[in-house]
């Protein structure tokens, strides 16, 4: 094997080079290599001063995740960080690209730090239900500060190379060629002593007020919620302004070991390499080769086509809006451009960002328009005729060619490419609301859907910054599918005697953003509604009937205030109890097992349907739906490895045997989940 690291002289400084491709992850070999040429550069009288740089695309970006799992090779990243900061002569970590994790880490062990204004830093490793475990923690705060430590490695977010410089975790921002300008800077430094040692500095860590790290956690107690790894980083940053840096890292050591150790890091690991395995598709010949898009059509201005469109705009890709009449087209351009300011307000995007992106923009009332678009994706009413009247049209107006997707939640892709000469080219992308911010994408592989579709598709999704996950054709395809059961059984449990409350109260412990009928407001209670407030056929009709329609009409479920914050409704629980009374619903206590057992053990079941059917390649591709689409708590895992490494799918099993008469008709068993149960394996590693 080629020796990843690479050394070559300039004048007096020693260029060390990791070419590691694609991202210059730290493997055994690259941290030995690492070591050596710390050694050589320290034993060479020649040599003042030393620049750590990487080829390619990126400064050293995290560990090497073919080795996770696997026994640790030596030398361990810490002893690495603690080489190169232990050299006698200044070593100066010269970024570009990303510096993350153990990269971050390698970058704190060198004295100085010069980047790029495009390189970002960060410390993911509280994503996978960690903390930074070679003295990250502790050298951090010493080199940025506090309160910047704490951003940093409680919510794993990277920042900028500005930020960095700002802060003074990057001693210079460089313009033009990165390695000359740091070699540059090494000479500058040659001769300066004592050497600056992150580990040494005390500046920035004496004189704390401890009130900084209860602040932080209120500030994000709601993102936090439910997660161990957080707080473990809070604490690791707090022992750094306590504890000298070697006593530190005993402390940091003692912690990542407790996490490393326990579930939840073990669920956030598992999800890391799930949303990665998502992208692959399992059945399609490795020659296929994916269309060229270019143009993009959205047919429809309302709230997802404009949405949709703003992926398509924000990547780059031109994009032509369809809409029958002026004033809705007028409406829907303007709440994109509205989106894009409110982006530029909070510094998502500069004001020319948002005219770039807006001058890519066609909104047309023309359909033919659409002729020259390589993707037209139709975002119009969830009615079959409609989609059906829409498709068959544009069949006659699409060049040969063109993919035609529908961004349907529940029907039926294969009667919709009926519609059409040429169902072979005809996908399901299912946008999740708001379809700007959601990162899950549904590609729904019609029984005819060309290879190349489906690939261009899975391409396009991971282009536009989606998480695409391949499904197949049937109602609600993964997410609305395994979402049907949930509701179908809290309604019920509202008739036996639950509230709206204590239902959603269960789903928010567990870990979701809201319960099922905090949803259900959020989201409008008269959605699909038939319109017929004469026609009452159940708690959502009476509801609908008497316009309480959700959150937009300040009571749905609940009574919401003007902050739209909810209350209890003693309307709804008069709703309730009638119904109940006048189906001989008996009421009585339930439990909060009873409502896991019956809202959240459900899904598990249709999930197992699902895989049975084919409906998913594979049970991670349905928790990768279930976190990004849903908000499943990642620190689950999602719902099938939550089945599997939770609860047990034995106790799953007997927990719907327990409920399945109160369950019936609706309900019915998944062979798989009782052959899996039976003989004790597992759906997910």
């Amino acid at each position: 094997m080629t020796n990843p690291i690479s050394t070559r002289k300039h004048g007096d400084v020693l260029i060390v080079e990791s070419n590691n491709p694609p991202v210059n992850a730290l493997s055994a070999a690259v941290r030995q290599g690492l070591v050596e040429a710390i050694e050589q550069g320290e034993a060479d009288d020649g040599v003042k001063a030393l620049v750590i740089a990487c080829e390619g695309q990126t400064f050293f970006a995290g560990a090497d995740i073919t080795e996770f799992g696997k026994p640790p090779v030596m030398p361990w990243l810490p002893e690495v960080v603690d080489r190169i900061e232990a050299c006698s002569k200044p070593v100066v970590a010269a970024i570009h690209g990303t510096a993350l994790g153990g990269g971050l880490e390698v970058a704190l062990g060198c004295h100085y730090r010069v980047a790029v204004p495009s390189a970002k830093l960060g410390t993911p490793e509280v994503k996978l239900g960690l903390l930074p475990g070679a003295g990250g923690t502790q050298r951090l705060p010493r080199v940025a500060g506090v309160e910047k430590a704490l951003q940093m490695c409680a919510t794993g977010n990277p920042i900028g190379a500005k930020e960095a410089y700002e802060s003074g975790l990057v001693d210079r921002l460089i313009e033009g060629d990165l390695v000359p300008h740091a070699v540059a800077y090494a000479e500058e430094v040659s001769d300066v002593r004592p050497l600056p040692r992150s580990s040494e500095r005390q500046d920035r860590v004496e004189n704390v007020d401890a009130s900084v790290f209860d602040d932080f956690r209120k500030a994000n107690g709601r993102k936090f919620r439910g997660f161990d790894a957080p707080d473990a980083n809070i604490r690791a940053v707090k022992v750094a302004t306590e504890k000298p840096y070697g006593e530190g890292v005993i402390e940091e050591r003692k912690l990542f070991m407790e996490l490393m150790s326990g579930g939840q890091a073990k669920a956030q690991q598992y999800f890391f390499f799930a949303e990665r395995k998502a992208a692959k598709i399992d059945d399609i010949p490795e020659d296929t080769k994916p269309r060229d898009i270019k143009r993009v059509g959205v047919i429809g201005a309302g709230t997802m086509g404009g949405g949709i469109s703003m992926n398509f705009l924000s990547a780059g890709i031109p994009v032509t809006i369809v809409e029958m009449g002026q004033d809705a087209l007028d409406r829907g351009t303007g709440v994109v451009r509205n989106n894009y300011e409110a982006s530029a307000t909070k510094g998502r995007f500069t004001a020319s960002q948002v005219e770039q992106a807006m001058g890519l923009l066609n909104p047309t009332l023309d359909f033919d328009a659409l002729a020259d678009c390589d993707l037209i994706i139709e975002a119009v009413y969830e009615n079959m005729d409609v989609k059906k009247e829409v498709f068959g049209r544009l069949d006659t107006i699409a060049k040969p060619g063109a993919i035609l997707a529908s961004n349907t939640s529940y029907l039926n892709v294969d009667e919709i490419a009926s519609s059409t000469s040429r169902p072979q080219d005809v996908v399901g992308l299912h946008f999740f609301s708001p379809a700007n911010i959601m990162k899950l994408l549904e590609v729904v592989r019609g029984a005819k859907t060309a290879p190349d579709v489906l690939l261009t598709a899975m391409r396009i999704g991971k282009k536009i910054r989606k998480v695409p996950v391949v499904a197949g054709v049937c109602h609600g395809f993964i997410g609305n599918r395994m979402l049907m059961p949930r509701q179908v059984e809290a309604t019920k449990l509202l008739l036996e005697g639950a509230s709206p409350e204590q239902i959603d109260k269960v789903h928010v412990e567990f870990g979701m953003p809201m319960g099922p009928f905090q949803m259900a407001d959020l989201a409008g209670v008269d959605i699909g509604w038939h319109r017929d407030p004469n026609r009452i056929e159940n708690i959502r009709d009476a509801l609908c009937a008497i316009e309480r329609w959700g959150q937009k009409k300040g009571a749905g479920f609940y009574d919401y205030d003007e902050a739209r914050r909810p209350n209890p409704s003693p309307v709804v629980q008069d709703i309730i109890e009638d119904f109940a009374k006048k189906q001989g619903v008996e009421r009585r206590e339930i439990s909060t097992q009873e409502i896991v057992e019956r809202t959240i053990y459900p899904m598990v079941n249709e999930g197992a349907k699902i895989l049975e059917e084919g409906m998913a390649q594979r049970a991670s591709d349905v928790d990768v739906v279930w976190v990004y689409g849903y908000g499943w708590p990642v620190y689950r895992g999602g719902p099938m490895y939550w089945a599997d490494h939770g609860e047990g799918l034995q106790k799953i099993v007997d927990g719907l045997k327990r409920n399945e008469e109160r369950m019936k008709p609706e309900f019915s068993f998944s062979k798989l989940l009782l052959d899996k149960a039976e003989k004790g394996e597992r759906f997910t590693r």
